[in-house]
């Protein structure tokens, strides 16, 4: 994987709000779903952590073109308890933040896990796409994240379906000990 690094402000802040702009008429136009076939689902990860997938969101059919998976992880700063419940409500709100970003197909959000990280599982259009959207929600993130808790990995070639319905067609590279991002079963 390469070095992880957000993109420089202005350049991040200018595509979040392009982002911004292009989500509402794709709301407007029914383009934006929140499929419910996946919620309650949970996935394990390499690390020994799991955490359960709390809601969908779908532009269109769901599908790229030029697949790949992109895994975000991030730990929320003072969010604990029953604060989690009030984060994952609130946290439909964030959809303009991600649904107009070129590439993006959909999403599967998911609770925190053992160590309260939350993780977002995506499939999207486009490598260079998937990695210039991590590298600027990393700055939308920062604003409410412990310091060095933010992280993503891309599998390039691969359907986020694919990953999750077998998770043997991902193979550990030399960070593999450290695999947080790796899928390792559902339930």
């Amino acid at each position: 994987m390469s070095e992880q690094r957000p993109l420089a402000p202005g350049e991040a802040w200018r595509a979040v709000a392009a982002c911004s702009v292009a989500t509402a008429p794709l709301i407007a136009r029914g383009r934006v779903r929140l499929p419910k076939e996946r919620l309650g689902m949970r996935l394990s990860f390499s690390d020994d952590t799991s955490a359960q997938v709390y809601r969908e969101t779908r532009l269109g059919s769901g599908l790229a073109k030029d697949p790949c998976t992109l895994v975000v992880a991030f730990r929320l700063r003072l969010v604990r308890g029953p604060a989690h419940a009030l984060f994952r409500a609130e946290s439909l709100l964030n959809t303009p933040l991600f649904v107009g970003f070129p590439g993006f197909t959909s999403k599967l959000w998911l609770a925190h896990d053992e160590c309260d990280r939350y993780r977002g599982v995506y499939e999207w259009d486009g490598q260079a796409r998937a990695e210039h959207y991590a590298r600027s929600l990393w700055r939308v993130l920062a604003l409410v994240s412990v310091p060095g808790s933010i992280r993503y990995a891309i599998l390039p070639g691969l359907r986020r379906d694919q990953v999750i319905a077998d998770p043997g067609l991902v193979q550990d590279g030399a960070d593999g000990a450290a695999a947080w991002w790796r899928i390792k079963s559902t339930a």
